[in-house]
């Protein structure tokens, strides 16, 4: 009997010990390794301002470095010789300067009324060149050239760092079609709205000419990525998929932007363009250019397709060696914050290189425009204008 009920409490103990394992098995709060994944909101937030902050300074120190050789102030030039790479560059790296964005439209205005007041002098001292150009530079940031409204903030090329970039990174970290599908669409509508707000607005563009454009651009560029991630979700293993679908935002971005900025851009093609003289005056009245736009609209999507490359690849390659490499192996949980900087400082240099391989005002031989305009004289030299410019937007 004494054996009995000893076996009998020996099982009872055991079964207890089993149920509090469960139990603990349940309430036990998730394991570091459990919580590898979690993004850290707060670091990742700082991680953007700095790098929101090194792109401003970047341009602060370009322009610090070149205030002591500005030209004099031009109203219808540049500050920076649009004829090299270095120039255009330098010039779109000022443009893009997301402290642009601190600017209300009072500040705005005011510099309106510093350029207005020096063209209804025509003079300027040395020290005021600077200012004119700054006053230029900040006008420029905010207003349609060719419409003289103002541009919403997240459209602004000066917002593109600050309103894209974190979409961007949302992206690159989504591991499921679901995110991706849904940054992507983010992604693509902000881009067609960037498109519309920069296109060359002298080209008419109907309310119901914008939503189809807007629903072909961001329509094709969901099944981009739903294409691609789905692809990945049945070649590939769970586990290995999850991985290869942070490869899937290049990719797609590349496509879908391209697509995107063609789409939206595309009714410029049909209308066609204004052409120019050297001196920015339009020629032939409102006689537009249909070969200038198809040459604005194909260069501008080359450089949103080219625009992807270093924000997409420059942050892996920095991550994946040297002291970078290190830092993120011994401190896992600082990958997304470091990735989030590397992004947006990516972001915030490429898009002035990316932008400034081609100039805004661009030329074409008279050679290359319809026929009728290969005998429009120019007024200075009374002979038919051999070249042409033309606004190809940003």
């Amino acid at each position: 009997m004494r054996t009995l009920r000893w076996s009998k409490q020996v099982t009872t103990a055991s079964t207890r010990n089993k149920i509090n394992r469960a139990k603990s098995t349940v309430t036990t709060p998730p394991t570091a390794a459990t919580n590898k994944n979690e993004v850290p909101i707060a670091t990742s937030l700082l991680a953007a301002a700095a790098g929101i902050c090194t792109v401003s300074g970047v341009s602060a120190l370009v322009d610090s470095n070149t205030a002591s050789d500005v030209p004099p102030f031009d109203p219808k030039g540049e500050r920076f010789s649009q004829k090299t790479f270095g120039g255009r560059f330098a010039k779109m790296l000022l443009a893009c300067d997301p402290m642009l964005l601190l600017y209300s439209k009072e500040d705005i205005r005011k510099q309106q009324q510093l350029l207005e007041s020096f063209a209804a002098s025509g003079k300027s001292t040395a020290t005021d060149n600077h200012a004119l150009w700054e006053a230029k530079r900040i006008y420029g940031s905010a207003v349609h050239p060719d419409t003289g409204d103002i541009i919403p903030r997240p459209f602004r090329m000066s917002g593109f760092v600050v309103f894209n970039g974190p979409i961007c990174v949302a992206m690159v970290a989504s591991t499921s079609t679901l995110p991706l599908l849904f940054w992507s669409w983010v992604n693509q509508s902000q881009n067609a709205l960037v498109n519309f707000y920069n296109r060359n607005a002298s080209s008419p563009m109907t309310n119901e000419t914008l939503v189809k454009s807007y629903v072909a651009a961001v329509g094709l560029a969901l099944s981009v990525a739903f294409g691609l991630a789905t692809f990945v979700q049945r070649k590939y293993s769970p586990d290995k998929a999850k991985v290869l679908l942070r490869y899937v935002a290049f990719p797609s971005a590349v496509v879908a932007s391209s697509l995107n900025c063609y789409i939206v851009r595309s009714p410029e093609i049909e209308t066609g363009i204004p052409l120019l003289d050297e001196d920015g005056n339009t020629i032939g009245g409102e006689e537009l250019s249909m070969e200038a736009a198809k040459r604005g609209v194909y260069s501008t999507t080359a450089s949103r397709a080219i625009l992807q490359a270093p924000v997409y690849f420059l942050p892996p390659i920095l991550l994946s060696v040297g002291p970078l490499k290190k830092f993120v192996t011994k401190f896992p949980k600082a990958t997304v914050p470091v990735t989030t900087y590397l992004v947006l400082v990516a972001f915030g240099v490429g898009l002035p290189g990316t932008v400034a391989i081609f100039p805004q005002i661009s030329t074409i031989s008279a050679k290359d425009v319809e026929k009728k305009f290969h005998h429009y004289p120019n007024p200075k030299t009374d002979k038919p204008y051999e070249i042409f410019y033309y606004n190809k937007g940003l």
